[in-house]
């Protein structure tokens, strides 16, 4: 009985359940029901590479940056996914720094974990534009499957989308940190929240870089 009336209490609070912030629980339900989205969109890929009668276009020819006379194969893509796995550590060190109560560290590192995230959706603007100067739409494909673009675009366009929604987030909270809109609390809860959907921006690009581009 006693469990049970914990239970409720739990429940019924208004602002937390099980000791846990209300705005870190939604995030986690949020990102949840987006691993699902996800999920979807990997396992769609692999079907339609695996039943596709037409050759794939090979990522390591695909993807290839040219650097004078020498083509590189997945040389853009690496930078990429090194620029995202190095924003994952200031942003773990942002976190740190917002419950150890220095706001302005905080903050710049938040501001640098954007600087990042932009960078990333930059490279992937110039990815882009070299795969549609080279005629692959998401309809067709001169280099085989014509799969290939329409689960290019989708694919990476809605994680890019996430990341822009996350460079976006980084700034407005950087911002309330820097100019101490939660000295009065102390809570940085937001900080390790934000922290939260960023690093799951970049472990969603892990599966993508895996599936996408050494497959």
């Amino acid at each position: 009985m006693a469990d049970f009336r914990q239970f409720v209490t739990d429940w019924s609070a208004d602002k937390q359940t099980f000791r846990v912030p209300w705005g870190k629980a939604m995030m986690w339900i949020f990102l949840l029901s987006d691993t699902f989205v996800f999920g979807s969109f990997l396992v769609g890929y692999m079907v339609a590479r695996t039943s596709t009668t037409e050759p794939w276009p090979l990522a390591t020819e695909v993807f290839a940056l040219q650097v004078g006379a020498t083509s590189v194969p997945l040389l853009l893509i690496a930078i990429m996914t090194f620029i995202l796995i190095t924003s994952s550590g200031t942003m773990a060190m942002a976190v740190n720094y917002g419950y150890r109560h220095k706001p302005v560290i905080a903050a710049r590192l938040m501001l640098i974990t954007a600087i990042l995230g932009a960078s990333f959706v930059g490279m992937q603007a110039i990815e882009w534009t070299k795969l549609i100067s080279e005629g692959v739409r998401p309809w067709a494909n001169p280099m085989g499957a014509s799969q290939f673009g329409a689960a290019f675009f989708m694919i990476t366009g809605f994680h890019g989308l996430h990341v822009s929604i996350g460079v976006i987030l980084l700034l407005v909270v950087a911002n309330r940190v820097r100019r101490g809109d939660y000295l009065a609390s102390g809570d940085y809860g937001i900080v390790e929240t934000t922290g939260l959907y960023w690093h799951f921006v970049d472990l969603v690009w892990v599966f993508i870089f895996a599936f996408f581009y050494l497959w």
